[in-house]
């Protein structure tokens, strides 16, 4: 299945099951805490985006201070920025998704998984690896280097 398939999908069928999860509870709770509760949980979680991501960038200024390649920080970035804008979605169902990409401990979960089944890494990897092939057998390139005031 191409990712345009997927893709069309996903975006069919989650605003389908936003009005129908959103009609459903509104029957139940009424009209006005429904809307509260959307309304609160964008709230929280913009309230919750500012902290992890301040929390995120810190860690990786400490990461780059140590001399360590902050992969986890840099996936994390956008992890944030996702789950922010899906929580500023109206709806049940992206709240949810949005709620895991920023809690903690289930966005570790989730970069944790990516890293160790290598679905990241074999895209970085293979960047790195068609920038390599130029230079082949440790060839050197030499040249000269005049500066000009």
């Amino acid at each position: 299945m191409s990712v345009f398939r997927i893709l069309f999908i996903f975006f069919l069928c989650v605003p389908i099951l936003e009005i129908y999860l959103l009609l459903k509870i509104g029957g139940i709770v009424g009209v006005f805490p429904t809307v509260a509760l959307v309304v609160g949980t964008a709230m929280l979680g913009a309230i919750m985006l500012r902290r992890q991501g301040f929390s995120t960038m810190q860690r990786l200024q400490a990461s780059l201070a140590r001399g360590e390649v902050p992969a986890k920080e840099m996936i994390e970035g956008p992890l944030l920025l996702v789950g922010g804008a899906l929580l500023l979605t109206p709806g049940f169902f992206t709240d949810a998704l949005g709620f895991f990409c920023l809690i903690p401990s289930s966005r570790k979960w989730f970069v944790d998984y990516l890293l160790q089944n290598q679905l990241l890494r074999a895209g970085m990897t293979a960047g790195l690896s068609a920038n390599k092939s130029s230079y082949k057998n440790g060839d050197t390139i030499n040249g000269e280097y005049k500066k000009e005031d």
